[in-house]
C-alpha cells in the first residue's frame, strides 16, 4: 500500500482502502487515512480515538485537527503534547468546536498565560477569543502583555468581549511597541466600513 494509493481513496469513496491505512506502519500513511476516511464523511470518533495516542506527532496532530467537528473525541490534554504543533493545533481545534466543556475552557485559559512556547500561548488566546466566554477574558488580558506575536492574537481576541477592562487593553495597546499590535487595536476601536 502506498501513500497515494490512500489519498486516492478518499476521492474514489473506497473505504476499506482508506480504513486499512489507519494501521500501517508508516506514518503518513495513518495520517492519509484519516483524512480520507474524513473527506468520504466516513470518519468515526472511534477511529480518531484509536489514533489520538500514535506515537508519531503528524498522526496526533491530523486527529486533533479533525476532532473539531467531534465533540466527544477529548483532545484537550494535547494542548500539552510534547510537538509544538500539536499543541498549537490543539488549540486551534477547541476554538473551533461548537461548544466546549468547562476541562477544555479550562485548559486553554491556563494554557494562555503558562504554556512555555509563545505560539501554543498565542493559539489558545485565538480560540478563547474564538469561544467568546467570559470565563476567559482575563487570560486574554494577560497575553496582551506578553510576547508581540501573542499580543496580536490577543489583541483581536478581545473583539468578543466588552467592558472597561477590554477598553483599557486597545486603549493601552495602541501605544505598544509593536506596529501590528497597534494597527489591531485601531481596527478593533475604529473598524473600516
Amino acid at each position: 500500500m502506498e501513500r497515494f494509493d490512500v489519498i486516492q481513496a478518499g476521492f474514489t469513496g473506497d473505504a476499506v482502502l482508506a480504513r486499512a491505512g489507519l494501521v500501517h506502519n508508516e506514518a503518513l500513511i495513518r495520517a492519509s487515512a484519516l483524512r480520507a476516511l474524513h473527506r468520504m464523511g466516513h470518519l468515526t470518533s472511534d477511529d480518531l480515538n484509536a489514533c489520538i495516542s500514535d506515537a508519531d506527532a503528524d498522526v496526533r496532530r491530523t486527529v486533533v485537527e479533525l476532532s473539531a467537528q467531534f465533540l466527544d473525541v477529548e483532545i484537550y490534554h494535547l494542548v500539552n503534547d510534547t510537538d509544538l504543533f500539536v499543541a498549537e493545533m490543539t488549540a486551534w481545534a477547541l476554538g473551533e468546536r461548537t461548544a466546549i466543556t468547562d476541562v477544555e475552557i479550562e485548559m486553554l485559559i491556563q494554557q494562555t498565560t503558562e504554556h512555555a512556547e509563545p505560539v501554543v500561548r498565542e493559539a489558545c488566546a485565538a480560540a478563547l477569543g474564538s469561544i467568546g466566554d467570559e470565563r476567559g477574558l482575563q487570560a486574554v488580558l494577560s497575553a496582551c502583555t506578553d510576547k508581540p506575536a501573542v499580543r496580536r492574537r490577543a489583541i483581536l481576541a478581545l473583539a468578543a468581549f466588552e467592558g472597561d477592562e477590554v477598553d483599557a487593553a486597545l486603549t493601552a495597546a495602541l501605544e505598544d511597541k509593536d506596529w501590528q499590535v497597534r494597527q489591531n487595536a485601531e481596527d478593533l476601536i475604529n473598524p473600516r466600513s
